[in-house]
C-alpha cells in the first residue's frame, strides 16, 4: 500500500471511478509534466453531494465538505491517466463557489479541497490557489475543483 493509499485509509476514503463527462470534455489530460484536470463536481455515488447557492441552501460546512469531494474526484482523475504515484506535487487548485449575494467566505468553502489534499499528499500536497464565487455552476451544484499536478 502507498503512502496516499494509506491517508486515504485513515481518512475514511477510497478513490471513486472518474465521473463521465457532462459534456464535451475530458476529464483529465497531460503535457509534459503536468496533468490539468477539468473542473470537478461533488459526487458522490453518482450523485452531487449538494445543490443550491452556498450561504442561502447551502451551508459553509457543507460547502467545504462539497470541496472535499471535488479535490477527491480530482485525484481519481489524475489517478485514472497517469496514476498517483507518479505525482510529484500538486501545483495549483482553482475554486468556484456558488455564492448567495453577500457571501465572501470562498477561501473557506476551498480549504475542503485543499485540506484534503494536503491529509493525501503531505508537503507535496501544498499548493498555490484561487477561490472565485460566481454566480451559477453547472447542474445547481454550490462547488467546483480543478487542479493542476507535476508527475514523473
Amino acid at each position: 500500500m502507498t503512502q496516499w493509499e494509506k491517508n486515504l485509509a485513515q481518512l475514511g476514503l477510497t478513490l471513486p471511478p472518474v465521473v463521465a463527462p457532462v459534456a464535451a470534455y475530458i476529464p483529465a489530460i497531460r503535457t509534459g509534466s503536468l496533468v490539468y484536470t477539468s473542473g470537478q463536481l461533488p459526487f458522490v455515488d453518482g450523485q452531487l453531494s449538494a445543490t443550491g447557492k452556498v450561504g442561502a441552501e447551502v451551508s459553509l460546512d457543507q460547502a467545504k465538505e462539497a470541496a472535499k469531494f471535488c479535490a477527491l474526484n480530482a485525484i481519481a482523475a489524475v489517478h485514472d491517466l497517469v496514476g498517483l504515484d507518479a505525482v510529484v506535487r500538486i501545483v495549483k487548485v482553482v475554486g468556484f463557489v456558488a455564492s448567495a449575494p453577500g457571501f465572501t467566505d470562498q477561501p473557506q468553502v476551498i480549504n475542503g479541497a485543499s485540506e484534503l489534499l494536503g491529509a493525501v499528499f503531505g508537503d507535496a500536497g501544498v499548493h498555490a490557489r484561487s477561490a472565485v464565487g460566481v454566480a451559477e455552476l453547472p447542474r445547481n451544484t454550490p462547488v467546483e475543483v480543478e487542479l493542476i499536478a507535476e508527475v514523473r
